[in-house]
């Protein structure tokens, strides 16, 4: 996947979305490094997003692709897990 991942494009990039979820609903947080595979996000970007967004837990990946649940499917599954025991709480 990694060697076909293209850039994202502007357009994708202005795209109005409505109401962040992220600023009313718990989150979890799981991406790539720096020096991950990741073509559409820029690794220096997501710790500052996971913070922004109050994330009750949070996981980088060395050399995870932007489709972490492929290249990582184990770490995602903890977070899920991790995410629905709280859930529950």
């Amino acid at each position: 996947m990694a060697v076909a991942q293209r850039p994202i494009t502007e357009a994708a990039l202005m795209e109005p979305s409505g109401a962040p979820a992220w600023k009313t609903i718990p989150s979890w947080f799981i991406f790539g490094s720096l020096g991950s595979r990741d073509k559409n996000n820029l690794p220096a970007l997501q710790p500052f997003m996971a913070e922004r967004a109050h994330a009750k837990g949070t996981v980088e990946i060395a050399g995870a692709s932007h489709v972490v649940m492929i290249s990582h499917p184990d770490a995602v599954a903890r977070i899920i897990e991790e995410a629905a025991a709280a859930a529950g709480e």
